[in-house]
């Protein structure tokens, strides 16, 4: 998959570098950070569909974002970031396309919850924020810091 100068994108699941998408979900994501590291490892590898920035001259990646599907024609968004030295390329743009502009998901129905980007998302179609479904159930109370 191309990406913007000097990036690449890419689906492969094996690429995926577990390090740093368990770093950033557990330390500067803001929905994620009550997940255990096992949580991730689980999530990355049970996703339907995971896509990874990657700086070209390294190798090392840079954003993430993964999907939950049933493969027909639904799919879910979810820890879609990339880290901060390495935005305003424009690949948060590169990830979202690729996960549900491009590939087997391109003519599903896709849903996001998210706090934040939502400019980011609009340019891929999604609708405006609508409060009830930013809105988290109830769930048991969240550690206060990250458990590994």
């Amino acid at each position: 998959m191309t990406g913007p100068i000097g990036y690449q994108i890419d689906d492969d699941p094996e690429r995926i570098d577990l390090d740093v998408v368990w770093e950033f979900l557990s330390t500067r994501a803001y929905w994620a950070r009550w997940r255990t590291r096992l949580d991730v490892a689980a999530q990355v590898a049970g996703a339907w569909r995971v896509v990874g920035a990657y700086d070209a001259g390294s190798g090392a990646q840079v954003g993430f974002a993964r999907a939950i599907s049933d493969g027909v024609s639904l799919g879910y968004l979810a820890d879609v970031f990339v880290l901060e030295e390495h935005r305003g390329h424009g690949l948060g743009h590169a990830l979202v396309a690729a996960l549900i502009d491009e590939g087997p998901g391109a003519s599903f129905r896709w849903l996001l919850h998210t706090a934040d980007a939502h400019g980011l998302y609009a340019a891929h179609g999604f609708g405006a924020p609508d409060a009830t479904l930013l809105e988290r159930p109830a769930r048991p109370q969240e550690p206060s810091s990250p458990r590994t």
